[in-house]
């Protein structure tokens, strides 16, 4: 289908495909501008639900809900990558979807995501399939130890993954990650020296604009930690956005894209996986002044100009698991947390807080990061009662 290129007034729908967090995001920054959401999700209730106009439950395998979705919205945009791609080809009959159905195909396979981007010329680490013991042991032989043996499919925060150091570890990894999905996929291990990501918007015009790379401390491969501006080189910083701009430009993308990368201890980069939807690290962009993702994404939705994405001052996210529930006896102290200045309190609306589950967030600004970091944890340890943790992390 060709996109036509007139802008799309406020007042028409757009439909999202998924109801967690981001969904909920995208649907709050769509009606702040003037637009309606429809939300495809199969649990009732979920976050996105409870501030969207319409919600749609059904799996996102049904093809007839695909044709309702899009046939009552002008674009959809998908929340997560692991949503049916044969959906969404179904939703393109009829309405703009971002991301396009082929680059959502690539992006939820890890081999072919890496087999594509090294296609297309961009540095990715080391990899080989793996379809059976035999052939990870090939791969261990051919690209060395230690690595990270990964589902190629289905993987996120840390999960469908497992470090081997060693190759008595080989077999037991295989055994445990291979009932869960075909094939695997093996890599060498980085020693990097950062994580960062990039959020790329590309409009239906062919228009590019990067939020500036943003640093990532994860924890239990789970993202914990993001940081604005990120504490490297310029240099480092501009090749990271010239490569994200390259890569949803050669994939011919439209809407968002987060590239996260290694950056090594000789300054290079390394692309570690693609989300083609906003991205945890790029939350911190609801509360620095400028566009946030979210905004950007619904501007890419309906042909409106891109938004400034330079922030106007620095700050620090960090994610609120289930565990500080836990850890609270069930009733967090956000007053506490709210006290320590610059404090933006994000809560998701999920009813059931687990450990490992992301249930918020807290984004503190200040007039430099170091301040900006210090207080973010210091206001995510408050709402366990514990008080100040100045000085934990640098």
């Amino acid at each position: 289908m060709t996109p036509a290129l007139e802008p799309v007034r406020p007042g028409a729908a757009l439909g999202i495909f998924g109801g967690g967090q981001l969904g909920r995001m995208i649907s709050v920054a769509a009606s702040r501008m003037g637009y309606a959401t429809r939300v495809l999700d199969p649990v009732p209730g979920c976050p996105a639900s409870q501030v969207t106009r319409d919600h749609l439950v059904a799996s996102y395998t049904d093809l007839q809900a695909a044709r309702d979705l899009a046939g009552s919205t002008v674009a959809i945009a998908c929340e997560f990558e692991n949503v049916d791609a044969a959906a969404l080809e179904v939703a393109e009959r009829t309405t703009r979807v971002f991301p396009p159905a082929r680059v959502l195909r690539i992006a939820q396979h890890r081999i072919k995501e890496k087999t594509t981007l090294r296609a297309l010329g961009f540095p990715v680490p080391d990899f080989a399939a793996v379809l059976d013991q035999r052939s990870l042991d090939a791969a261990i032989e051919a690209i060395g130890l230690p690595g990270v043996l990964k589902t190629a499919t289905m993987g996120y925060d840390g999960k469908g993954q497992q470090v081997i150091r060693q190759a008595g570890d080989a077999r037991a990894a295989c055994a445990r990650l291979a009932p869960r999905a075909e094939p695997l996929i093996y890599e060498s291990f980085v020693a990097f020296t950062h994580e960062i990501s990039v959020i790329a918007a590309r409009g239906l015009d062919g228009s590019i604009r990067c939020f500036p790379p943003f640093e990532n401390i994860h924890r239990d491969g789970i993202l914990d930690v993001t940081i604005a501006p990120a504490r490297l080189p310029g240099q480092v910083l501009r090749a990271a956005e010239q490569m994200a701009s390259g890569i949803i430009e050669r994939l011919d993308s439209f809407g968002l894209i987060c590239v996260e990368m290694f950056v090594t201890r000789d300054g290079g980069l390394l692309v570690n996986e693609l989300a083609p939807r906003p991205h945890n690290s790029g939350h911190l962009t609801l509360d620095t002044g400028t566009t946030s993702q979210f905004e950007q994404l619904v501007r890419t939705m309906c042909n409106l100009p891109l938004g400034d994405t330079r922030p106007t001052i620095p700050a620090v996210m960090v994610n609120l698991l289930g565990d500080i529930w836990t850890r609270s006896g069930g009733d967090p102290d956000f007053a506490a947390a709210l006290a320590v200045p610059g404090t933006h309190l994000h809560l998701y609306g999920k009813s059931e807080a687990r450990p490992g589950r992301k249930m918020g967030h807290i984004t503190v600004i200040a007039n430099d990061v170091a301040t900006a970091l210090e207080r973010a944890l210091d206001a995510r340890t408050r709402l366990e009662g514990t008080g100040s943790v100045k000085g934990r992390m640098k």
